[in-house]
């Protein structure tokens, strides 16, 4: 589904991402890892189009996105989301999950005035939406400011947000840091679940190895700007570079 073609990042002088090489698998929960400063967030913006890369190539389902904008990698059917929730908390928790929706008629100049044009495509979407506020347990809050939620619940916002603009791939930035650990698992639980109703396909970012290792079909190690090991979650643990990077054994 999404494969990069050594590609590189460089801010001034530090190469952030040096020559990075991966691939994504359809369908597939894959895990990317790494001690704080590896390169691993820059790597998500890189592939989100929110960030411009300065060497290697980046195609998602046969089309070559690695000049798209971000608008053009969300259109084509890849979602990022952040470490700290990107929320609008004056809005309420419906309208935050509302706005990713793609072509709504009521966002055209020359239809916005003629609320009967769109009234309509409106009311099915805040079903649309209410049904994934139901599958995270978010319903009972449509009403309340994003501001209010506790951070576990801005994370499931974020991530229910993500899924009404419908996309393929979606792109998690530590989804669980800050979380308690049972909520943690339970968004993980959810993530599976979306695999397996939707056939969604996900790249998640994680420190908590511990919960990660237990859902991810695959790992890569990135350590300074590099991936240096990849493989399932056993051969990741029991492979003493990796091991000597996270713990210096």
């Amino acid at each position: 589904m999404l494969h990069l073609n050594s590609v590189s990042k460089f801010f001034g002088n530090l190469c952030a991402v040096n020559c990075v090489s991966l691939t994504i698998p359809r369908g597939q929960i894959i895990g990317l890892i790494g001690p704080n400063g590896s390169g691993k967030s820059t790597l998500l913006n890189l592939i989100a189009g929110t960030l411009p890369v300065n060497g290697g190539t980046i195609h998602f389902e046969e089309q070559d996105l690695t000049r798209a904008s971000a608008d053009a990698v969300f259109r084509a059917g890849i979602a990022r989301s952040y470490q700290d929730p990107t929320l609008f908390q004056r809005m309420t928790v419906l309208d935050n999950t509302l706005i990713p929706a793609k072509s709504q008629r009521g966002e055209r100049a020359r239809l916005a005035p003629f609320h009967r044009l769109w009234q309509g495509e409106e009311r099915s979407l805040a079903q649309t939406a209410g049904g994934i506020l139901d599958r995270l347990l978010l319903r009972r809050l449509y009403d309340a400011r994003a501001s209010d939620l506790s951070g576990g619940q801005m994370k499931l916002l974020e991530l229910g947000r993500s899924l009404i603009g419908e996309p393929k791939l979606m792109l998690l930035d530590e989804p669980t840091a800050g979380v308690a650990p049972n909520l943690a698992y339970s968004i993980f639980e959810q993530i599976a679940d979306l695999r397996r109703t939707h056939g969604l396909t996900f790249l998640i970012v994680e420190h908590r190895l511990e919960i990660l290792f237990d859902f991810v079909d695959h790992l890569y190690v990135m350590h300074m700007g590099q991936v240096v090991a990849q493989g399932t979650p056993a051969e990741i643990a029991a492979d003493a570079h990796v091991r000597e990077i996270y713990f210096g054994e």
